[in-house]
């Protein structure tokens, strides 16, 4: 997975940036059709803010946004918020599919 940071009008400390290159890729447990994350690390006044774009191949990007105090904390909320979503949908694809031919042998005997 290609992971590519962006910081906009701040000065983001290297163990953040660390942390963000170590943790997304750690998302494929939910899809293995995660090709590139990109995160962007902003700062508007004294909020300091996280948006974490993810490209699944054949489908459309997953977005997610965190905000908090500190860069830390706004980019645990967007990896929380990353998982969440990611892991709804894998739940969401697994319900529409039907049930398996040996469910169905069981139950009929």
């Amino acid at each position: 997975m290609r992971v590519q940071l962006v910081t906009r009008h701040c000065d983001v400390p290297a163990a953040i940036l660390t942390r963000a290159q170590e943790q997304l890729p750690r998302l494929t447990r939910f899809d293995d059709r995660l090709s590139s994350g990109e995160v962007i690390f902003d700062e508007e006044r004294h909020l300091k803010r996280a948006e974490g774009v993810l490209s699944l191949d054949g489908s459309a990007p997953v977005v997610a946004r965190g905000e908090g105090p500190e860069f830390r904390a706004a980019l645990d909320q967007m990896l929380e918020r990353l998982s969440r979503i990611l892991r709804r949908r894998r739940t969401q694809e697994l319900d529409h599919k039907g049930p398996k031919l040996s469910e169905v042998v069981e139950s009929a005997i």
